[in-house]
């Protein structure tokens, strides 16, 4: 007798496992590479926030510049407090717009970064005085201001201890 010999159909419960095994690496690799993607996108949306707030704070100073010759913003932020109230139908002097600006920077501050701190440094370039206060006005700022902040954020390296605690740094330099 003769045997016919047929060609086995389906897969052999090792070829299923190989299959399984394979798949679930790559399953792995996916999840991996998602949380590092998440990681650098909440970093670069932080790093975009830092940019927005010197960017709001040099446009608040450009508005006030008598406050900016008296060195009105320059300090360490955040700060606490309120904002200064001025009169009904009565106009602000420069010192309370100033104070005003730099409280509500540093509440944006504390609301949009994790764990901020910030510092503002106005020098001029030279010992030009400018008296009248209506003169400030019209004169440009013959000098530079710094706006540095830092904020922690989260670091790429799961194996690192301080992974949690890494700290950022952003420094703009203009003239306002």
């Amino acid at each position: 007798m003769k045997r016919i010999l047929r060609p086995s159909r389906g897969f052999s419960l090792l070829e299923v496992l190989v299959a399984l095994l394979i798949f679930s690496l790559g399953l792995l690799g996916l999840a991996g590479l998602l949380v590092v993607s998440v990681k650098v996108n909440n970093g670069a949306y932080i790093r975009t926030q830092a940019n927005f707030l010197a960017q709001s704070l040099a446009d608040r100073m450009r508005a006030n510049m008598p406050a900016v010759w008296e060195n009105g913003y320059d300090g360490d932020y955040p700060e606490t407090g309120t904002p200064p109230a001025c009169a009904v139908g009565a106009a602000c002097s420069t010192d309370d717009v100033a104070t005003r600006d730099r409280t509500l920077w540093s509440q944006q501050l504390v609301d949009l970064m994790p764990n901020p701190t910030a510092t503002v440094l106005c020098e001029r370039n030279s010992a030009t005085v400018v008296s009248a206060v209506s003169q400030r006005d019209r004169t440009p700022y013959d000098g530079l201001c710094t706006i540095t902040m830092q904020w922690t954020e989260a670091g790429l390296d799961t194996q690192d201890e301080d992974a949690g605690t890494r700290q950022q740094t952003f420094a703009w330099v203009f003239q306002p």
